[in-house]
């Protein structure tokens, strides 16, 4: 069953453009489960949904190479205010291509 979540970050849109660029960097290939991935300013800052294969998949890609990059890009500093995720049960997706768009 495929596995959706929207996660809310109260942090400027640039950092979200300096974390998918280095994100983007250490990948070599298309990540294994990955269906969809959309970031988007907000007024609180900006929000991140992606649609995944499996909740294992996600889980995995998160610790493995996220939260690294967010661990570095912080320097270990905690964020002014945590994120909230929204988990959800993705319905009628279609994926006609798999090109990435910056």
């Amino acid at each position: 069953m495929a596995f959706g979540i929207i996660i809310d970050v109260p942090a400027p849109i640039e950092f979200y453009d300096a974390v998918h660029a280095e994100v983007g960097s250490r990948m070599s290939g298309p990540v294994e489960g990955l269906l969809c991935h959309v970031g988007r300013p907000t007024p609180a800052g900006f929000q991140v949904i992606e649609i995944w294969e499996t909740r294992e998949q996600y889980e995995r890609y998160d610790a493995e190479i996220v939260a690294p990059t967010l661990a570095e890009l912080v320097g270990g500093r905690p964020p002014p205010a945590p994120p909230s995720a929204q988990e959800f049960e993705p319905r009628g997706l279609v994926v006609p291509t798999a090109d990435v768009f910056a």
